[in-house]
């Protein structure tokens, strides 16, 4: 793993997040202390995310209105009236 100063960090971002992108994980020091651990994001759908929001036992209410909104939408009709 990859070990730089938060300063190095500072000056080269932005090849620090090309080197993440691509798989590589970095150390960011601060008067030789470890503060920071930069690594790839993990591949995520929101499920463990949305999991959480329904065991937290969601307003039944608020999800009615969820509920009603979503299926307001119409994906069938053109976003935008034709003239």
């Amino acid at each position: 793993m990859k070990v730089m100063s938060a300063t190095e960090a500072s000056r080269s971002f932005a090849a620090l997040l090309d080197g993440v992108e691509q798989g590589e994980s970095v150390i960011v020091t601060r008067a030789g202390r470890r503060i920071a651990e930069i690594r790839p994001a993990g591949a995520g759908n929101g499920r463990v995310f949305a999991d959480f929001l329904w065991s937290t036992g969601v307003d039944l209410e608020f999800a009615s209105d969820v509920r009603a909104a979503r299926e307001a939408v119409r994906l069938d009709e053109p976003a935008w009236p034709a003239d």
